[in-house]
């Protein structure tokens, strides 16, 4: 949506018709959104930008058929190495040589995706943070690998589709997620002892420290299956890290399938 919104033809890709269309339908809402604040005096220019910015999408199901025309693909599919890695794999067959390739990942090594491919000069991580229409930052990450041309053009695409890029090494988490993930769980750690209900460790966090969600309402709104997914994954690269140590409670709650807001009970209840 924003790429295309700021101008860039974009191809929408995904594993069937029905979900692109889906897709398509979703962006076209949240178009709508976007210029009722953007153009509240002026409807004919918001249905013209509206307009505009569909004309700069198009959707397939198929990836190596596109990718043949490409300047940037980001991938944004499930948080699986080895799918992603198979993934990129094959687009690096069909994709022109000087195609960049980032990865949306917020949890997995870039440098293990980037390692798949004959283009680890031209492989970096642009991390968007939802919902990307509203939130400003991407972090963009660089491995040993990445050339300095392919970070700059990695930060002057985010700064084109109007974010604030911020850099970072290829480390687990990068920087936002690297201090969330653990700040979380020591949320729910902090209620495992009886310390606190998670409803005031909620309330003391918007209040005392000024975030928007509290970190239960957080972990429920990210889905708690992506949650120990992430957390599992540093855990076993530094299993000595107590940052990173695997949470009872977590585990309990996902394996009896309450993942938080998607699935109508995680931490709380929802209707």
């Amino acid at each position: 949506q924003i790429a295309a919104a700021s101008g860039h033809t974009v191809v929408l890709v995904d594993q069937s018709d029905e979900i692109l269309k889906k897709s398509t339908k979703g962006i076209e809402e949240s178009l709508k959104r976007v210029t009722k604040k953007k153009f509240a005096d002026k409807p004919e220019a918001g249905a013209e930008f509206i307009e505009k910015t569909l004309k700069n999408l198009t959707t397939s199901t198929d990836a190596a058929a596109v990718v043949h025309s490409t300047d940037l693909v980001i991938e944004a599919i499930v948080e699986n190495l080895e799918v992603k890695n198979e993934l990129f794999k094959r687009l690096d067959k069909f994709a022109p040589e000087h195609t960049i390739f980032a990865s949306n990942t917020s949890s997995l090594q870039i440098t293990n995706m980037a390692n798949s491919t004959t283009r680890q000069d031209r492989f970096g991580g642009l991390h968007f943070f939802n919902p990307v229409p509203m939130m400003k930052l991407v972090e963009v990450i660089k491995t040993p690998m990445t050339s300095q041309k392919t970070f700059e053009s990695l930060m002057d695409f985010s700064k084109a589709v109007g974010k604030s890029p911020v850099s970072c090494k290829d480390t687990p988490g990068f920087i936002v997620n690297r201090l969330l993930v653990p700040y979380m769980m020591e949320a729910v750690r902090l209620f495992e002892r009886g310390d606190a209900s998670k409803e005031d460790i909620d309330v003391a966090m918007k209040l005392g420290a000024g975030y928007p969600m509290g970190p239960f309402e957080l972990l429920d709104y990210v889905g708690l299956d992506t949650s120990k997914y992430i957390i599992d994954g540093w855990h076993s690269l530094e299993p000595n890290n107590p940052l990173f140590a695997p949470s009872p409670l977590l585990n309990k709650l996902v394996a009896e399938k309450k993942l938080g807001k998607k699935t109508g009970e995680g931490f709380y209840k929802y209707k």
